[in-house]
């Protein structure tokens, strides 16, 4: 009997084993927690080798072994403050701080997110997992496969470094250049901190484990596809909306949607600036017309300022010659200003026509940029579009009455402007000039070039030589303000005057000396002969004799030689008259002639006999 109820318990205990195994292929989680395994383990209820089979393939497919460091996938069933609880089907929920999902904000219930578990019970008994490590794991594979395949990333920027951002990318700490952060230049680096961005894996360094992403690649793909079509619709004329991509020197960048174009900065405005930042700036949303672009409209041209009507267009019709306009200089050269008499209409004064003065000068030193002023209109062309201005008709011609107050003989003094080679320009009046030629500035010095005589700047007493009223020229001269000295020297170095001076020089043909500070002489090398021989040398004292004296061309020949040379021939002249006074008193009578003629003939007989 007793054999029978055991036979029956344990029927009845397989039964329910039975049941208690195919329970877990619809709750596992059930059937592990109403498990009686005391009795299994006791064997008191036994189960059946192919059910027990059964419910060991069950276990070991539905439950995770936490004694494995293999990478599972987890089910995230609660999120507190702090924490996020995992379900990775093992005997208890694991637990992971939420510092590892910072780079996924939008954690929410549900997710499925890669675990390892890292303590298999803490002190408390908590199965404790680790999101970050898991990652790190699987992260080289993923980034890898991103990489090869292209694949579009999702990164969290973690903070700024040098030339860059550090990204979190699959756990791995990725480097995004700034470059690389998006097609327009980047002013603000910490807005992109702690935010979660889209990446492509641009460049893998396996031996240093180093990968660096870009999002502009993901921009510049949208882009090229927007440039393309962009492009295809572009015409000359059409008038697009663009944003103020960079600002140079030369002129604005605008980015029309994905194509840049330039506006130089002569088509900004109509008026003259400096600096393309004068009229735009940066990000500012504006409408350009597109004036020009090459075949393969990859360097588009564009315009400002043609989308309003130009100023010469709408200048008044009432401005005529000889009007007098008002306008502010804008721009300074060398051959004059330009005026702008009202934004984008200017007009060019001329040097010439700044001052009646036919020495022209620099326009700088008339006006300045920025001055405010008054000239008046001399030429107007609407449709070349230009416009020449003067100033000097401002005030009255200075040669009106130039005969009244410069006649030919008046005296004057005259301000020192300019040289030239051949001679000085000088200011009498504002819009007066005369020209003193290099031979009339002094009538005793050699000059070479004007600026051994004076400088400019200097003041000089001038005579009115020469006068032309239609050619507008005045000759003046310097010298003739002060009287001839060479007047009274033609008189006091006269020819054969004698002066005593010191050799002041020597060259090769000769040599000079100094009377006076105007009077120089030329001595030639064979007058500079001593009585006894030999030749005077520099700062030889002496007494010279004038041989040559020409006023015309201040020229003035002198001799040392001459002064003994010309004793010595008066002596000679003496002496030969002397010898021929004594000669024709010695002259022999004929009859002397005759008795030394016979006494010679005598002897030549007498020698004849003795032989």
């Amino acid at each position: 009997m007793a054999e029978e109820k055991t036979n029956a318990e344990v029927e009845t205990t397989t039964e329910a084993t039975q049941q208690a195994v195919e329970t877990p292929q619809q709750d596992p989680q059930e059937f592990l927690e109403n498990f009686n395994w005391e009795k299994y383990e006791q064997g008191i209820e036994r189960v059946d080798d192919s059910k027990l089979k059964e419910f060991e393939d069950l276990v070991a497919e539905n439950f995770v072994d936490t004694a494995d460091e293999e990478v599972v996938e987890g089910k995230v069933v609660y999120i507190t403050d702090r924490e996020a609880i995992i379900d990775i089907n093992a005997k208890s929920e694991g637990v992971i701080s939420l510092n590892e999902f910072r780079y996924n904000p939008g954690l929410k219930v549900g997710d499925k997110v890669e675990v390892l578990i890292d303590i298999r019970e803490d002190k408390s008994g908590q199965l404790v997992l680790s999101h970050r490590k898991a990652r790190t794991i699987m992260a080289w594979d993923r980034v890898n496969a991103a990489h090869d395949k292209e694949e579009i990333v999702s990164g969290f920027v973690k903070c700024r470094t040098k030339g860059g951002m550090i990204v979190d990318v699959f756990g791995i700490e990725a480097f995004l250049p700034g470059s690389q952060i998006d097609v327009k230049p980047i002013r603000d680096y910490d807005q992109y901190v702690n935010k979660t961005m889209e990446f492509k894996v641009v460049k893998i360094n396996h031996e240093f484990k180093n990968v660096v992403v870009s999002h502009k690649a993901l921009i510049e793909a949208d882009i090229e596809e927007q440039k393309k079509e962009i492009i295809s619709q572009l015409e000359k004329g059409q008038v697009l909306e663009g944003v103020v991509k960079n600002i140079t020197s030369y002129g604005v960048f605008i980015d029309l949607g994905g194509v840049d174009g330039l506006v130089h900065i002569t088509d900004l405005s109509w008026s003259r600036i400096n600096h393309p930042n004068e009229v735009v700036e940066l990000d500012q949303k504006l409408n350009v017309v597109i004036l020009d672009f090459d075949e393969n409209k990859s360097r588009i041209q564009l315009g400002l300022k043609q989308l309003e009507k130009h100023p010469w267009e709408a200048l008044s019709d009432e401005i005529k010659i000889g009007d007098k306009v008002k306008g502010k200089v804008v721009v300074i050269a060398d051959y004059g200003a330009f005026i702008e008499v009202v934004e984008g209409v200017e007009g060019l004064i001329h040097v010439s026509e700044m001052s009646w003065s036919t020495h022209l000068r620099s326009a700088q030193d008339f006006v300045n940029v920025g001055d405010e002023v008054e000239a008046v209109v001399l030429t107007l062309d609407r449709e070349d579009r230009k416009m020449s201005l003067g100033i000097k008709q401002l005030t009255p011609d200075p040669w009106t009455d130039i005969t009244t107050k410069y006649p030919v003989g008046s005296k004057h003094k005259g301000i020192v402007r300019n040289f030239t080679n051949f001679g000085v320009f000088v200011e009498l009046e504002e819009g007066i000039d005369g020209l003193i030629y290099i031979s009339d500035l002094s009538w005793t010095k050699k000059i070479k070039h004007p600026s051994e005589f004076t400088n400019v700047g200097d003041t000089l007493e001038v005579e009115v030589l020469e006068l032309d009223v239609e050619g507008r020229k005045l000759s003046l001269g310097h010298k003739q303000t002060t009287e001839n000295p060479w007047d009274k020297y033609e008189t006091e170095f006269a020819l054969g005057t004698v002066h005593a001076a010191t050799i002041s020089d020597v060259v090769d043909k000769g040599a000079t000396i100094e009377f006076n500070d105007d009077i120089t002489a030329f001595i030639p090398q064979r007058h500079l002969e001593k009585e006894d021989g030999k030749k005077l040398g520099k700062g030889d004292e002496a007494e010279f004799k004038i041989i040559e004296f020409n006023k015309d061309f201040k020229r003035v020949v002198a001799s040392h030689t001459a002064i003994f040379r010309e004793e010595e021939q008066r002596n000679v002249k003496a002496a030969v008259k002397r010898q021929a006074a004594s000669a024709d008193e010695a002259k022999p009578t004929l009859g002397d002639a005759n008795d030394a003629l016979q006494a010679l003939k005598d002897k030549m007989e007498a020698d004849s006999k003795k032989k």
